[in-house]
């Protein structure tokens, strides 16, 4: 009798072989082929096969020459397809970024529109026109724009000191008196 334990971790592990694993681009595969193993990435097996291919051919041996070009066929597919979900996952990624930036441009729209007073959108000059051409009351704003009195200064008192306004002692003894 088998264990639960055996057969959720074959379970697992058959599952885990149809996931691919990595970026196949850069994997590095073993390939069993008529002259032996041939080992390196999709695009280095297909140059090896290809070549073995061609020796092949020359030395007149047409079954190996197709053995050799079937097999750089089937690593040609792989690396096919990997190029093309390379290519998905990339558009995708820009077409989510494009639509970040938009929800980010129509959010700080937006947030412009709720900051601006009702209205036309852009406030008049007021200030550069005269008081008398216009009927409007004086705002704070228009205030804060010409420049303030100044106010004159107390006179000092008579036993100040230059450098503050307590009297001048001799020492800590007339303080403590």
């Amino acid at each position: 009798m088998r264990s639960s334990k055996s057969r959720s971790r074959n379970k697992n592990n058959r599952n885990n072989n149809n996931r691919s694993v990595g970026n196949v681009m850069n994997r590095v595969f073993d390939s069993s082929g008529p002259e032996g193993k041939v080992r390196g990435t999709p695009q280095q097996i297909i140059d090896k096969y290809t070549q073995l291919a061609s020796d092949a051919t020359l030395s007149n041996d047409r079954v190996a020459a197709e053995n050799f070009q079937q097999h750089a066929e089937h690593y040609l597919r792989i690396l096919a397809i990997a190029t093309r979900e390379q290519e998905a996952r990339r558009e995708q990624q820009e077409k989510d970024q494009r639509e970040r930036q938009q929800q980010r441009d129509h959010q700080r729209s937006d947030k412009q529109d709720r900051d601006q007073p009702a209205g036309t959108g852009e406030q008049p000059d007021v200030a550069a026109k005269p008081a008398e051409d216009t009927a409007l009351v004086e705002t704070p704003e228009a205030a804060q724009d010409q420049p303030r009195p100044r106010r004159q200064r107390r006179p000092k008192p008579a036993g100040a000191s230059e450098q503050g306004d307590a009297p001048k002692t001799d020492g800590p003894a007339e303080a403590a008196e």
